[in-house]
């Protein structure tokens, strides 16, 4: 008998167990949301520093050309953002009003060219204030300002 009553004591009750997986199950629930609003902040970080040094390149084509390339692949291609989109560049000479990304005002972002990822998304319009652009990790007062375009 006292063989028995040892063994019930060190046995895990389903009351016992149930509270564990109820406590595991909770902090997943608050650690998932975390990693993936972590995770998301780094790849933004990713796509500014892709853009900062995109405009280096350009900026040291310019000076080396006295204009700016008419895409990318001028500069022997470009990286993809961090969700896998091409980035997105467009220089200003010769290029029509309607292609120009425009504020919230609907005046454009920039006076030498456009260079921007379209985001976790994947879509873009030129307008900062469209539902698909907010999103936007965009390059801005030429080179002044490069974040979301939420943010600017």
């Amino acid at each position: 008998m006292r063989h028995l009553r040892r063994r019930r004591l060190f046995g895990v009750t389903l009351l016992e167990l149930m509270i564990a997986v109820l406590v595991v199950g909770l902090l997943t629930g608050i650690a998932v949301p975390s990693y993936n609003a972590y995770m998301e902040r780094a790849k933004v970080a990713t796509a500014k520093k892709d853009i900062l040094e995109i405009s280096a390149r350009l900026d040291r084509a310019f000076v080396a050309t006295n204009k700016y390339p008419a895409n990318l692949s001028a500069l022997g291609g470009a990286p993809l953002d961090p969700w896998g989109n091409p980035y997105r560049y467009l220089a200003m000479d010769g290029a029509t009003v309607g292609q120009k990304r425009k504020d919230k005002s609907l005046h454009p972002l920039n006076s030498d060219y456009d260079l921007y990822s379209m985001g976790p998304d994947g879509k873009s319009q030129t307008p900062l204030t469209a539902k698909a652009s907010r999103d936007d990790i965009i390059r801005a007062n030429n080179g002044g300002f490069i974040g979301v375009a939420e943010d600017y």
